[in-house]
Parts: C-alpha cells; structure tokens; sequence
C-alpha cells in the first residue's frame, strides 16, 4: 500500500478513537471516579467506623383498610392491596406497591432493604397496628452498596450496564491510541506489559 495511502487510512482511525475515546470518556468520568473511591471503601470496610441508626415509626391502619386484609390470603408473598400501599407512602414515606410479602395470618411483613441500610414494614392483621423500622449505616455504607448495586433498583442497574459499555470503549479506544502511537514512545509496550503482569504475579504468588 502506497505511503500516501497508509497516512490516510492512520489518519482516519485516529480521528475515530480520539472521537469515540473522548466521548466514553466524558460518559463514564464520574462513574470511574466513583467506582474507584468506593473500590478504596470497600477494601477498607473494616477500617471505617460506621455508627448504625434506627429509627421506629408506629402507626394504625384505617379500619376500612383492615377490612381489605382481612380477605387477603392467611400465607402468601403477594403485594398488599394498592389502598394499602398508598396509605403506608402517606404515613411513613414509603414505597411497598408491588413488593412481596411475608404474609402470614398473624401478620404482613414488607422487607426494605436499601443502600447503605435496611428496613422493614410490619402491619398486624388482627388490630391493624403498624411498625416501620428504619436502620442506616452512613454514607460510606451507602456507596459502597452502589459500588455492588445493592438494593439499588432496576435503573440502577441498567446504569452500572451502560456505565460499563462506556468503559470498555474508552479502555479499547485507549489501547487503539496507544498502538498508533507506540512507535513514538517506546515505553509504551513494556509498560503494557508491566499493567498486565503486576496482578497475574499477585494473583499467582500471593492469593491462596
């Protein structure tokens, strides 16, 4: 292939990594920032004092609401009515539409679980008598569970996906920049090289 050739055909793959790795980079900067602090977190758990908080919220379910309990199944795992679930948002700000139960005939026990905390909801079907219990563990609990996408919910998710399609693209973008410009730098293979070798010599030696 002519030199001339070769120039431009160099010249169009730069311009695409440059434009692709400057894009994935934009996309997943604060998501790599974030998944490196909480990879320092989470590697010193141990280390970080956190001081558990509950908290306790009682209320009474309507009679007429009670009413609606009384024709639910005496065991099941299905959500609780909707006028349920709407009377539990209003009093204790909370979200138990469309969540499993723990029904038994005594009882209904919605569990919360959540970033950084847990919880739960309890309604008794007798009296209608009704318990929310709410424990949190701090803020480096809290994005430590993000960094594992714990009780984080379906969008969540689906971000932890995109986030990380965003940085394989920015990793493989990187790497096709780094070939180009290899022959210019030529540090650049041995310490590739160096990258890959550090944690198989780890993972060999010292992880039993």
């Amino acid at each position: 292939m002519p030199k001339t050739a070769l120039n431009a055909t160099r010249s169009f793959w730069l311009k695409q990594l440059h434009q692709w790795h400057w894009i994935s980079a934009a996309l997943s900067l604060v998501g790599l920032l974030l998944f490196a602090v909480t990879g320092i977190t989470l590697n010193h758990a141990a280390q970080i004092p956190a001081e558990p908080v509950t908290v306790e919220q009682t209320g009474a379910l309507p009679a007429p609401l009670l009413a609606r309990l009384a024709d639910f199944p005496a065991e099941t795992t299905d959500p609780v009515p909707d006028a349920v679930a709407r009377w539990a948002s209003d009093t204790f700000s909370v979200q138990i539409a469309g969540r499993p139960t723990e029904t038994t005939a005594e009882e209904v026990y919605v569990a919360l679980a959540e970033p950084g905390g847990d919880g739960w909801l309890t309604i008794d079907r007798a009296t209608g008598e009704a318990l929310r219990e709410r424990t949190t563990r701090g803020w480096v609990a809290y994005i430590n569970d993000l960094h594992k996408g714990r009780n984080t919910g379906p969008v969540w998710y689906w971000f932890i996906d995109v986030f990380a399609a965003a940085c394989i693209i920015f990793a493989v973008t990187g790497f096709g920049l780094t070939w180009l410009h290899a022959r210019q730098r030529p540090s650049t293979w041995p310490l590739l090289g160096l990258g890959l070798l550090i944690p198989v010599v780890i993972a060999l030696i010292f992880i039993h």
